[in-house]
C-alpha cells in the first residue's frame, strides 16, 4: 500500500488504537531514521550527506585493501570500533538509546560452506566474553530472529536483562555475500577472492558480530551496582567492578592529612606510574572509604604511623572490607598480582 491508501484503510475501518481506543490518527508520516547534513565550502553550492548509520559498509568496501597489504588469506577479520549516529525515535533509559553510540565490531570474511560454524563460534564468543568481564549468565540469554533481513541467512541477539527489560547488547549475522556483491555491482570492480589452494575464485560469506559499547557499559554499572546493610541497620554502596577492569585500581589515603599526607603523596606518585590510582585526604577514613566503594575502587592504601615508623601499610578490599598490613615497597607487585589474578578467574 502507499501511504495515502493506508490512510485511507485507517480511516474507512476506524482502525482503533490498541492503548486509548480512539481512532483520531494524525496523517502517515514518514520517519528520517539518519542524519542529514550539509557539505559544501560554500552555502549556495552544497550537497546533502548522511552520518554513518553503522561501522559496517566501510570495513567491506575496504575488504580488497585490506586483503591485498596484509596478505592475508581466508578466513580473516577485520575489528573496528567507532561512532554510529541515528536519529532514535525515541531516546532513553540512560544510555541505552540515543542518537550517538559507540559500535565495536568483527567482520569476518570466510568461503562460504564454513560460514554455519564461524557464526556458532562468535555467537559463543559473545556470551562468554560478557561473563568474563562481570555479568551474571543468568542475565544474559540468546535471542534467534523469527524474522531475517532480506540479506541474512542467520541472526541471533545477545541481550541483557537490564531494570527495565530485556536489551540488546551484541548481534551475530550471517550475512551472506550479500554485501560485497552489491558493492561489486555498483562500483563495477571485482570483490572476488581467489583462493589458490582450489585454483577458483568467489564471494566471500560475512560473518558480523557487533557490540554496542554504551549498553555494555551501561550493563557493567547495573550489575555491579550492590546496596549492602551493615550491621546497625547501615548501608554501604559499592561498585563490584572486577579489579582488571575497574579505572582506579587503588586509592591512596593518609589517616591524618598533616601527619602522612607528604608519605601518602610519595606512594600515589610512585603507583600512578603504573597504574591509575587516586589520591584522597578530604573527610574521615571512613567517609572516604565509602567514597572509594561507590565509584568501584577495589583496593583502599591507608598510609598511618605504621608506615612512617616501619614502611608498612594497610591493604583494604572493597568488596569484602578485609585488611591486611603489606610493605610499601611490595605495593606495585601485589596490586599487579591481585588485577592478573582476577583477570585470570573470569577467563
Amino acid at each position: 500500500m502507499s501511504q495515502e491508501e493506508m490512510l485511507e484503510f485507517i480511516r474507512l475501518k476506524k482502525v482503533l488504537c490498541p492503548k486509548c481506543g480512539k481512532s483520531n490518527f494524525t496523517d502517515i508520516r514518514q520517519f528520517n531514521l539518519m542524519f542529514a547534513t550539509q557539505r559544501g565550502v560554500t552555502q549556495d553550492v552544497s550537497n546533502t550527506v548522511y552520518l554513518r548509520p553503522e561501522n559496517a559498509q566501510g570495513e567491506y568496501v575496504n575488504y580488497n585493501n585490506v586483503l591485498r597489504t596484509m596478505r592475508t588469506k581466508l578466513p580473516f577479520s577485520i575489528g573496528q570500533i567507532g561512532k554510529a549516529f541515528r536519529n532514535e525515535i525515541t531516546p532513553g533509559n540512560f544510555t541505552f538509546r540515543t542518537i550517538e553510540f559507540e559500535q565495536m565490531e568483527y567482520q569476518t570474511f570466510c568461503k562460504k560452506g564454513k560460514d554455519d560454524a564461524l557464526y556458532e563460534y562468535f555467537k559463543n564468543y559473545g556470551m562468554g566474553f560478557f561473563q568474563f568481564i562481570g555479568l551474571d549468565k543468568e542475565h544474559l540469554r540468546f535471542h534467534d530472529h523469527e524474522k531475517l533481513a532480506h540479506y541474512a541467512k542467520a541472526a541471533c541477539d545477545i541481550e541483557y536483562l537490564f531494570p527495565f527489560g530485556w536489551g540488546e547488547v551484541n548481534g551475530t549475522h550471517n550475512r551472506t555475500d550479500f554485501d560485497l556483491q552489491r558493492h561489486q555491482e555498483f562500483s563495477k570492480r571485482s570483490m572476488e577472492y581467489f583462493d589458490s589452494s582450489l585454483n577458483e575464485k568467489y564471494l566471500p560469506y560475512i560473518i558480523e558480530s557487533t557490540y554496542g559499547l554504551d549498553r555494555i557499559f551501561l550493563a557493567v554499572l547495573f550489575e555491579a551496582l550492590t546496596v549492602e546493610e551493615m550491621e546497625g541497620g547501615d548501608t554501604r554502596q559499592l561498585l563490584k567492578i572486577n579489579p582488571f577492569l575497574a579505572p582506579i585500581k587503588a586509592n591512596i589515603l593518609p589517616l591524618m592529612k598533616k601527619k602522612h599526607s607528604e608519605k601518602a603523596i610519595e606512594i600515589y606518585k610512585e603507583l600512578k606510574k603504573y597504574f591509575m590510582v587516586s589520591y584522597d585526604d578530604a573527610g574521615n577514613i571512613g567517609k572516604r572509604y565509602r567514597r572509594g566503594d561507590a565509584i568501584g575502587i577495589p583496593f583502599a592504601i591507608t598510609i598511618d604511623n605504621n608506615t612512617l615508623e616501619s614502611g608498612s601499610v594497610t591493604m583494604r578490599e572493597r568488596d569484602t572490607m578485609k585488611q591486611i598490613t603489606i610493605d610499601a615497597k611490595d605495593l606495585r607487585n601485589y596490586l599487579a598480582g591481585r588485577v592478573n589474578m582476577q583477570n585470570k578467574s573470569k577467563k
